[in-house]
């Protein structure tokens, strides 16, 4: 009866064969505001804790995920000592996967840091030496992590990994696997998540092979399209920052819809085919608010890939605190 009554608690009282992943939105934009930056949360629908995919806007996401009902497990009751937003913050993101070290994608991690709980964060090489070296260093703000320069606080557990080798993602339940991506000459990675023969890919920033003089994006594509051919892929997190019309000099390592489309064309190629992506949920990120008097990037960027969608996917822009189960 115990375990019962916990189970219901957390909220994981699931059939395992029904398991799939649940995604919330914290922040979903690309610059500009500091409110609303990209960052997500993932979790299999068995498991309790989440892992968070990059930190642009931590707490301001919960907040308003907390508004819209989606930690229904967190109670002002069974919060206490906490706030519900502290709760979440501090007892169900069992750890953090940074793509890479522009400060949009990590900000909120950075200044919260001093209350959160003891957690690890994964990243590559790359990432997280620039989280040592440049944020966490106690010059630009106190050095949070278990390494690195000054007094070493230990808050968070730093966790390089290399490119494309499976590793466990802590208390959370999920496995990743790393993948580079190339961002205007910044490295930037992404990681497939997976848990009871399912997976969920999450994209840092990356611009289109053919303007990165890069293979990165190939390579993801043809990881995914074994996954979608194993009928495990269920869902992915891409960025599409630009309206079409935007020269490529002037992406900065960034897609458009016109570029998407395009390589998502190679995706259906390596998934078997024509109709290979059918219904694939295509969760569109980090577009960039203009400060444009009349100007809707968002809704320009959705309609231009509704129109030139002739891969079947299904597109989803969420907004900040929305929850999505997949």
């Amino acid at each position: 009866m115990k375990k019962y009554l916990l189970a219901l608690m957390i909220g994981c009282w699931i059939n395992p064969a029904a398991a799939g992943f649940d995604v919330i939105a914290l922040g979903v934009n690309g610059g500009v505001e500091e409110g609303n930056l990209t960052s997500y949360l993932v979790r299999s629908d068995d498991q309790k804790l989440y892992l968070g995919l990059d930190a642009g806007s931590v707490l301001p996401g919960i907040r308003k995920a907390l508004e819209k009902g989606n930690f229904p497990e967190v109670t002002a009751e069974n919060a206490a000592p906490l706030t519900p937003q502290g709760a979440v913050f501090r007892n169900l993101i069992g750890g953090y996967f940074i793509s890479h070290g522009h400060l949009d994608h990590l900000a909120g991690l950075i200044i919260s840091s001093p209350e959160d709980a003891k957690k690890p964060i994964y990243g590559t090489a790359d990432t997280i030496g620039t989280l040592r070296q440049h944020y966490f260093n106690g010059r630009v703000w106190p050095n949070f992590t278990d390494s690195g320069s000054g007094l070493r606080i230990g808050t968070y557990r730093l966790n390089l990994q290399r490119p494309d080798q499976r590793f466990s993602l802590g208390l959370t339940g999920l496995d990743g696997r790393i993948f580079p991506l190339n961002h205007g000459g910044t490295p930037s990675s992404m990681i497939l998540v997976s848990r009871n023969k399912e997976s969920f890919a999450f994209f840092g920033d990356t611009g289109p092979d053919e303007v990165e003089k890069s293979k990165n994006l190939d390579a993801t594509w043809r990881v995914l399209g074994e996954e979608i051919k194993a009928k495990r892929l269920k869902g992915m997190i891409i960025e599409t920052s630009y309206p079409d019309g935007v020269p490529d000099s002037k992406l900065f390592g960034h897609l458009t819809p016109d570029w998407l489309l395009k390589e998502l064309g190679y995706l259906q190629q390596y998934a078997g085919g024509e109709g290979s992506l059918n219904g694939l949920t295509v969760i569109i990120s980090h577009v960039k608010p203009s400060l444009k008097a009349g100007a809707d990037p968002e809704k320009e960027i959705m309609a231009q890939l509704e129109k030139g969608n002739n891969l079947g996917v299904k597109f989803v822009r969420m907004q900040q605190g929305d929850k999505l189960g997949l």
